[in-house]
Order: structure tokens, then C-alpha cells, then sequence
């Protein structure tokens, strides 16, 4: 006792230290686009030079299933970590008006916010000269289609009309060609200033470059996040940083280009590298690296179909893990999960059990102090046991894999087992058979024939076969069936939990509300203007 009461003594106020600590943190949030687990250097790659975020792995955790499967803050859950100051930089990618060019009913500032300077949308090839286009063949087809389909029809009219079939008063006929006029101009219109668009900056309501210029695009939304750490030391705050590379189209700053062994992908990864490098040197800069939580991860896998117009390989390295972006199999959905903590987390951690990126929001809500939302279903789980060592499994026992909307795999953690089962009712046809991805449509798709079925569903056991080689099957697996029924019984339940929500995408939306999109001036003019140089400052250089 008399041995034991002193150390009790001492471990009681550096338990209380800790307590204090881990109340209210900082966050900072770093979120990749199409980043592929097998890319960086904590999780075995050799050739690309990412040490900035490899450090978040030495004096961290590294979580080893780490799965895709949501935006870290969707609309509305921001706004539940009351009373601190947050800015999202970077990409939204979650919608911007639903009624009028300025209702902004999905932007950022409308769903927790304070601040918001990034892109409302994807960073497509169609944004980049010279980069090809996602969209550029279909409407240049339609657009061909439209044409064809009315000359085809004026000149019936006419003709009818010559040899008294029909009788159409010339001002009628001419109000047929003045309207398809209008129609052809439209279109010429929209195919045209389709760069100008869907490419656009903001900052809060205001667009302020459109279409986006990609010189040193990183560096302003890294000295953005910088500034805002500076402006915010003395509370808590939430910094969310959602890159836009390595999507294509790919870019790097001046400083980065051709400096990496894997091109222009390689050289937007460590420019990305860097930029994690300079915010983290910024919390250092002002004495917070221990008050804050510093997480990062992609939203999907690698796209591996990647290549330019000239054809040269652009997609990222999934590691050992099967296909990769809009596919189910790991190389999809498993991506690089780390967090740091310095005197919170132990350095060096290895987590290998289910966790989820959608994990990280109950985690930072229970750190600020707020609440859960009570009036949903909340899918993600407070990573906080699992970091720091007082519980060794994952709350996660069934985690729903999606291709677009359709529910395409179910992974089953058995809280008795070692087991990890992983049942696909569908898969991805590769093109060509012996590839590892969808080479000949550039991506896979997830229904008709770009899809094979399965009846019973695919199984692997994802602890003895991650590269998910070898289906299993009555005769090699014993339990089989009763794996399946209990799959099949979580899929039920799950599938009675979902709640239809208005599709943003409806084609409604796209082609008969023409007034929610926005526009810096007026669309005779291509949608055209760039504030932003003339208001930035030269930047440092990287």
C-alpha cells in the first residue's frame, strides 16, 4: 500500500491532464480526393515522398480498414458543433440551391459553417484546357442529335408544305426556324461555356473566379487555413481542408511539377504532402499541436482508369487491394485512415478493425461537447475508445457498401470471431477480363450490363483473404449459408431504416430549372470573371 498510494498520487493528476486535454480540442480535418491507400509511405509505398502526412501515422494511430463510405460532414451536421468557429476549405461537392440562383439552401454557411472559400462541385477535366472532357462527348452527341432531329423535321414541314400535303401560313414556318434558332443557339450556348459553368471559386456566397484558375489553387486554400488558424487561438475551432486533388484534372503548382517519380499524379500528391506539412507547421507555429485532433483520408479509393488524352497513366495505387474508385472491392472503399494527438494518442498505433470515415463525426460532436442528433440514424461510431487503447474492437458489426444507390456489398464483423465476411450481390464487369478496373468505359458502373449478379452472393473472409482472390463456397466454408442469412438479415433491417430524400441530380433539376445555376455574369457573357487575382496578394513560395 505504501508503494502503491504514491504512484496512484502521481498517475491522478496526469489522468486529470489528459481528461482536460481531450475536452473541447481543435480539429482539423484533411480529406483527399480519389487518394489510393497504397500511395503513401505509412502504408508501405517506397516511391512516393509524402512525409508530412506520414508523420501523422509515427505520432499517431494508423487505422489499417479504414472504409469510404460517406462525406465526413453532411448537410446539417456541422451545425450540431455549437459554439465554436469552423471553415471549410477546399471542396463541397454537396449542392449549392434549391429553389433560386440564391437561396443557397445547401451551401456551406447554410449547414453549420462560418466560413466557406473553395469549389461547390467536382473537379472535372471539362475545368482544365487541354485535359479532355467527362461530359464533352455526350454533348457534343446530343447536341448533334437535337440538330438532326429538327432539321429533319423543318425540312419534312417544308417539303409537305410545297406539295400542298400540308398547309403552314409562311409566318407559322417561320416561327418554326426562329425557334429552332433559339434552340441551336442554346445549346452552341451551353456546349461552349460548359467550362464556365460547373468551374467556379467561392468565397462564402460570392463566386470569385469562374471559371477557377489552377495556378497555386492548393496554396490559396492552404494559406486560407492558415490564416484562419492564426485569426482563431484562443477557442476551440474546426478546420476542415477537402483537397481537390489527386481527381483529375490533375494539376501542380510550378514548384512541384515533374519533381516525382509517378508525374503529374505524383506531383499533386506531394504538393498535397506539403500543404498538410505548412497547416501542421501553422498549429505549431502557435503552440496547439496538443490541444488539437488532426485526422486524414480520402473519400474513395484510387481511380485507376485514370489516363490523359495522350495516354499516360493518371490514376492513383490502390496497394494489394483489388479495383478501385466506384467499386466495392477494397481497392475502392479501403482508404488511408490517421489520426494525431500528441500526448492524447500513443504514437505508432495500428488499428486493424472496421472503422468507417463516417466514424469521425460522432467522434468530434462527443469532443465538443455537443449531442447526436436524435432524429436520424447515426451509422458512425465514437473513435475514441479504439484510439486510445480502452477498447479493442469496433462498435462496427455490419458496414453497408453502395455503387451510387444501389447497395452493392455488406461486410459482417462477428463480435465472437476473427472473421471478417464480405458478401457482394454484384460486381463490376472489368474490361479487359484480365484487368483490374473498367478500362474501355474509363469507369465502372453499377447496373445493367455493366454488372454481373451473383444468387447466392459472393463471399470472401476479408482476414484470410484481403485481395479478395478466392470466393468461397458451401464446400470450402462450412457456415455458408448461415453467414448469408445473417447478411441477408442485416440488409433487411438496414434497407427499412433508409429515408428517400429529393434526388439533387433529377433531371428535372438539370434541365428545367435553369435559374439554380450560378452565374458571376450574365450567360451571354459565359458565365466569366476573376475577382480573385486582383484581391490575392502574391503568395509565398512553396
Amino acid at each position: 500500500m505504501m508503494i502503491l498510494l504514491p504512484v496512484m498520487l502521481y498517475l491522478w493528476p496526469v489522468s486529470n491532464a489528459i481528461n482536460e486535454r481531450i475536452s473541447k480540442p481543435n480539429i482539423v480535418l484533411f480529406m483527399a480526393d480519389d487518394l489510393g491507400i497504397g500511395d503513401l509511405g505509412c502504408y508501405g509505398n517506397t516511391t512516393s515522398r509524402t512525409p508530412n502526412i506520414d508523420k501523422l501515422s509515427k505520432e499517431g494511430a494508423t487505422l489499417t480498414q479504414h472504409i469510404a463510405a460517406a462525406p465526413l460532414c453532411t448537410p446539417s451536421r456541422a451545425s450540431f458543433l455549437t459554439g465554436r468557429y469552423s471553415i471549410r476549405s477546399g471542396k463541397w461537392h454537396l449542392g449549392i440551391n434549391c429553389n433560386s440562383s440564391d437561396d443557397f439552401c445547401h451551401h456551406p454557411l447554410n449547414h453549420g459553417f462560418d466560413y466557406f472559400y473553395g469549389v461547390p462541385v467536382n473537379n472535372l477535366r471539362d475545368c482544365k484546357p487541354g485535359h479532355g472532357s467527362v461530359f464533352g462527348a455526350g454533348l457534343k452527341m446530343h447536341t448533334r442529335a437535337a440538330l438532326r432531329s429538327m432539321g429533319i423535321a423543318l425540312i419534312s414541314l417544308a417539303v409537305l408544305n410545297y406539295i400542298g400535303l400540308v398547309r403552314v401560313p409562311r409566318r407559322v414556318l417561320g416561327y418554326f426556324f426562329l425557334i429552332a434558332a433559339v434552340i441551336v443557339g442554346v445549346l452552341l450556348l451551353f456546349f461552349y461555356s460548359f467550362r464556365n459553368l460547373n468551374c467556379f471559386l467561392m468565397r462564402n456566397h460570392s463566386i470569385i473566379q469562374q471559371p477557377w484558375n489552377y495556378e497555386n489553387l492548393t496554396q490559396r486554400f492552404t494559406e486560407e487555413a492558415k490564416r484562419f488558424i492564426g485569426r482563431n487561438t484562443n477557442a476551440p475551432f474546426l478546420l476542415f481542408v477537402a483537397y481537390t486533388q489527386v481527381h483529375t484534372a490533375l494539376y501542380a503548382s510550378q514548384a512541384f511539377r515533374g519533381k516525382s517519380k509517378h508525374g503529374l499524379y505524383g506531383d499533386a500528391l506531394e504538393e498535397m504532402d506539403w500543404s498538410v506539412g505548412q497547416i501542421l507547421h501553422a498549429l505549431d507555429q502557435w503552440h496547439l499541436r496538443e490541444q488539437t485532433l488532426v485526422y486524414f483520408t480520402s473519400d474513395h479509393g484510387a481511380h485507376v482508369e485514370e489516363i490523359s488524352d495522350n495516354g499516360e497513366v493518371q490514376g492513383g495505387y490502390n496497394g494489394i487491394y483489388k479495383g478501385g474508385k466506384s467499386t466495392s472491392w477494397e481497392g475502392g472503399i479501403r482508404v488511408p485512415g490517421l489520426l494525431s494527438w500528441p500526448g492524447v494518442f500513443k504514437p505508432g498505433t495500428h488499428i486493424d478493425e472496421p472503422t468507417s470515415n463516417m466514424d469521425i463525426f460522432p467522434t468530434i460532436v462527443k469532443l465538443a461537447g455537443a449531442s447526436l442528433p436524435s432524429d436520424r440514424i447515426i451509422d458512425g461510431h465514437d473513435l475514441m475508445p479504439l484510439l486510445r487503447g480502452i477498447a479493442l474492437r469496433s462498435k462496427h458489426e455490419f458496414l453497408f457498401h453502395y455503387c451510387n444507390a444501389y447497395l452493392n456489398a455488406v461486410r459482417w464483423h462477428p463480435g465472437n470471431s476473427k472473421s471478417i465476411w464480405k458478401a457482394f450481390f454484384f460486381t463490376p464487369n472489368f474490361s479487359p477480363e484480365d484487368s483490374n478496373g473498367c478500362h474501355d468505359d474509363h469507369v465502372c458502373f453499377c447496373y445493367g450490363k455493366s454488372v454481373t449478379y451473383h444468387d447466392p452472393p459472393l463471399l470472401f473472409d476479408l482476414s484470410k483473404d484481403p485481395e479478395e482472390k478466392t470466393p468461397l463456397t458451401p464446400e470450402t466454408e462450412s457456415h455458408f449459408h448461415e453467414i448469408i442469412q445473417v447478411i441477408q438479415q442485416a440488409v433487411s433491417n438496414h434497407s427499412k431504416s433508409l429515408v428517400v430524400v429529393p434526388n439533387q441530380l433529377s433531371l428535372e433539376n438539370m434541365l428545367w430549372k435553369p435559374w439554380l445555376q450560378p452565374c458571376c455574369s450574365s450567360f451571354l457573357q459565359f458565365c466569366y470573371c476573376d475577382h480573385e487575382s486582383r484581391e490575392n496578394k502574391k503568395l509565398p513560395e512553396a
